[in-house]
């Protein structure tokens, strides 16, 4: 078996070293966090909300957005990040440029916190988990997340507005 797993490693990473291993310890831990997190629910009774509206799918959506670009980009944040990226610059406004460094678990947890779109997952159903636990706090953090979120694009529209008009 572990000799399969082997072959099938190479021929995916080719002439690249990926660390498959890793992503597979990252992704267990995802599994166990939600695993432990309907367990408790089951055993607090719990329950998921009836339904989701759109407007509770927006301010999700709105939050999901707007803490995995502060968790993957911003510079206050990049304490969370430094032990396993390497600072390179400035990438956009208020976001920095890092590269992930070291290898297996290391590299692997860099990637995903440097990556918005794959700390989505993460905080979407961290927000998801809020809203079974404690509903009124996490739609609280939602609209400010969601908040922020919108005041960064009024800032980038502002911006932009002020350019055309010189």
């Amino acid at each position: 078996m572990t000799e399969t797993l082997q072959e099938i490693k190479r021929a995916y990473e080719g002439e690249e070293n990926r660390p498959l291993s890793s992503y597979t310890r990252v992704l267990a831990v995802y599994g166990g966090a939600v695993s432990a997190l309907l367990a408790t629910a089951r055993l607090t009774g719990r329950k998921p909300p009836e339904k989701i509206g759109p407007m509770d799918l927006m301010l999700m959506g709105l939050f999901t957005h707007r803490l995995s670009r502060t968790l993957a980009k911003d510079p206050v944040t990049s304490p969370i990040r430094a032990p396993f990226t390497r600072y390179e610059g400035v990438s956009g406004p208020a976001e920095l440029k890092e590269k992930v460094r070291g290898h297996g678990l290391q590299h692997a947890v860099g990637e995903l916190l440097t990556c918005p779109f794959c700390l989505s997952q993460w905080v979407a159903t961290g927000y998801a988990a809020g809203t079974v636990f404690f509903p009124r706090l996490t739609r609280l953090a939602g609209a400010t997340m969601a908040a922020v979120a919108i005041s960064d694009w009024l800032q980038f529209a502002y911006v932009r507005l002020m350019k055309a008009s010189e």
